[in-house]
């Protein structure tokens, strides 16, 4: 098969068109590692060459090995046997390939063993991986906790796992739910207690933990007697046999990955970080990185279906021509292709105000006497980041739903057989809006920004420079911006307390639109056939923000005051 970087043309273009010199100065602290480390960059230049080295090896990884094997993965899934999980092969043998390669510390600092890759970078990976096969999440997994224990644990910590997971030889997991606390993780009950000696254990049931056969875990658990979030803290715990994996799910998709219910039976482990943070510091960190991570594989997942309709409707023939000519599916194929690339633009946007943010927080924390002078700059990209996080996570599961939906509508009857690849791509595409957080949780997470302010200024600051070329798209877009102000405004104004939250998911997309539509008008300065992409996008989501104010601003709230007498 085609290397995935190479065969795929707007992500050739991201990478030609990123401004990443700031990324790579903070991420590469002014070069400190060359010299020092293998293949560690010299400047700017060294360090994109090296990127696109890294990335290339992936996509050869992804299109030679691991995509031609994911329809047996998914076949032969995984099993527990003796108490322990035994992977597909095919998902065996690219995890010893990967660990071969020194992938596995993709994002890992070169210190501990790892490559020291930004996140932008590390959600290029991510998005070929999981166009490659959707339940491969070791490698992202295994940045997310690297990551998660590089920030937060102490030295001794770092250097005491941070090197098997770089080389592959521990693998890792998050290990968070619980059968009572799913979304509600401030009810987490699984309880963390020291003995006379001060050392920690773990004792209660974890469920839904994706690899949760891994050598490393990171766990929430109840360390103090008081409840909610405060009593929570957070402990890495190496696997012994104090914890049995007491069962693996039959899922819908995403067969090959385990996940696994885990009793831990008073296992030891270390608390990371302090006690009573686990929750409000650690896990929403580590949670807002996978959510990064599972907009990625949203876009990968939605890559894989769009080329599997895009193959078949050439092939397909109905009333002496293919069906791709045919107006009702070209129309298909044209909207699956301009909401993957919407999606891309916004989470490769994103991750890259993630890198600025954590390289801003890494500089002041090395160099805190800076920390006046860089306050407003920190402040603004973490509101930044805490805004297009969980938009990335709505706007790309939801599309990635679709446009599995719509692949197989193409494919027609053929679509619903286990033999055709799109089926495996629409069960898989169905977890992508539930784990890390639902939709609807997203738009919790996001409408504070949107209220706030932060989404409006964010859109002045992409109004940046002249977008006359677009003609009247781009006064279509400042139409939409109008309204999405207004639109805010009037609902901050309500008096009914529940007004914002009925339409939260309403403001939240309007301002998506907005946002995606500047985002690709700002493309579209580098390609005309990016301004064709951006003039679609832009008249359908003009359209959507219309309606949406209209039924924001003109409507009656009825199911405010409905909603019991109809459900009951």
């Amino acid at each position: 098969m085609a290397n995935f970087l190479h065969d795929n043309e707007d992500i050739l273009f991201h990478m030609e068109h990123l401004d990443m010199d700031r990324v790579i100065s903070l991420k590469e602290m002014d070069f400190a590692d060359s010299g020092k480390y293998p293949h560690a960059p010299k400047d700017l230049e060294d360090a994109k060459d090296s990127y696109m080295k890294v990335l290339d090896i992936i996509g050869e990884i992804c299109g030679d090995y691991l995509a031609p094997k994911a329809s047996e993965i998914d076949e032969e899934g995984v099993k527990l046997v003796d108490g322990e999980v035994v992977y597909a092969k095919g998902t065996a043998e690219v995890l010893d390939l990967m660990g071969k390669a020194d992938l596995m510390g993709f994002s890992i600092p070169r210190q501990y063993g790892g490559l020291n890759l930004p996140t932008t970078m590390t959600t290029i990976a991510a998005e070929m991986v999981q166009r490659a096969d959707a339940s491969f999440l070791n490698f992202g997994l295994q940045q997310d906790i690297g990551e998660t224990i590089n920030k937060f644990a102490s030295e001794e910590q770092k250097k005491k796992y941070l090197p098997k997971m770089c080389t592959g030889e521990h693998g890792s997991s998050m290990i968070l739910t619980e059968p009572d606390a799913g979304s509600d993780l401030p009810a987490v009950a699984l309880r963390a207690y020291q003995d006379e000696s001060g050392q920690w254990f773990l004792h209660g049931v974890k469920r839904f933990i994706t690899n949760g056969n891994g050598e490393i875990g990171l766990v929430l658990a109840r360390s103090e007697d008081n409840s909610g979030a405060r009593g929570l803290s957070q402990f890495i715990y190496k696997r012994d046999d104090k914890m049995v994996i007491r069962r693996l799910e039959d899922k819908l998709g995403i067969h090959g990955s385990p996940t696994c219910e885990l009793q831990f039976n008073d296992a030891p482990c270390e608390l990371m970080g302090e006690r009573g943070r686990g929750l409000i510091v650690y896990t929403m960190w580590l949670m807002n990185a996978a959510r990064l991570g599972i907009g990625a594989q949203a876009v990968g997942i939605a890559e894989a279906a769009y080329r599997e309709a895009d193959k078949y409707a050439s092939e397909r023939e109905q009333f002496g021509k293919d069906i791709r000519s045919m107006v009702p599916v070209y129309e298909m194929l044209t909207d699956m292709k301009v909401s993957i690339e919407a999606g891309r633009s916004i989470l490769y946007e994103t991750a890259t105000i993630v890198d600025i943010k954590e390289g801003l927080e890494h500089y002041v924390e090395q160099n805190p006497d800076k920390a006046k002078e860089m306050k407003k700059e920190v402040r603004k990209y973490g509101r930044l980041a805490g805004l297009l996080t969980p938009i990335v996570k709505a706007y790309n599961t939801e599309m990635c739903n679709k446009v599995a939906y719509d692949a197989i509508q193409i494919h027609g009857g053929t679509g619903f057989m286990r033999e055709f690849n799109v089926e495996r791509h629409a069960r898989d595409a169905r977890i992508t809006n539930i784990y890390e957080g639902t939709t609807q949780l997203q738009i919790v997470a996001a409408i504070g920004g949107v209220t706030s302010g932060t989404a409006m200024d964010y859109i002045d600051q992409l109004n940046d420079g002249d977008f006359s070329f677009m003609g009247d798209d781009f006064k279509l877009v400042m139409d939409a911006k109008e309204k999405l102000a207004a639109t805010i405004d009037l609902a901050k104004a309500s008096e009914n307390k529940d007004f914002i939250t009925y339409h939260s998911r309403r403001l939240v997309e309007m301002a998506t639109a907005v946002i995606q539509s500047f985002l690709l008008m700002r493309n579209a300065r580098h390609s005309d056939r990016k301004v064709k992409v951006a003039s679609m996008f832009i008249e359908k989501a003009s359209s959507m923000v219309e309606h949406h104010r209209h039924f924001i601003t003109d409507g009656k709230a009825v199911l405010l005051d409905h909603y019991k007498d109809i459900i009951g």
